[in-house]
């Protein structure tokens, strides 16, 4: 059974910044592609972020490009978004997806609050 559990979500300033990082577990991590989401109050969930295996490509929202970064540690079974030059926008629950047998696998999410 496949686990990921994300932290680092808070409250920030605008303009301010924050690491999100998302735990694996149980499955084979460094074979699945790694997605960060978001889904703001009264909004759809949103793709923000994509790191493929090996982390041999990184893609992201075009809201988002140039502020985030995505990365990954398979070693260490982690991936993570650094967040800066945040906006009041990026309020959101933020979750991490992966997959394993042909079954999604989804982080409970973890809040970011962007006010001053």
């Amino acid at each position: 059974q496949g686990q990921l559990v994300e932290s680092g979500g808070g409250l920030v300033l605008p303009g301010g910044s924050l690491r999100l990082s998302c735990a694996a577990s149980g499955f084979t991590f460094e074979n699945s592609p790694i997605h960060w989401y978001r889904q703001a109050p009264g909004k759809e969930r949103e793709l923000v972020a994509t790191v493929t295996t090996l982390g041999a490509a990184l893609n992201y929202h075009r809201s988002v490009k140039g502020r985030f970064t995505i990365s990954r540690d398979d070693a260490k079974k982690m991936v993570y978004l650094q967040m800066n030059s945040l906006k009041l926008e990026d309020t959101a629950v933020y979750y991490c997806k992966g997959r394993y047998r042909n079954r999604d696998i989804w982080g409970q999410g973890t809040l970011v609050t962007v006010s001053s």
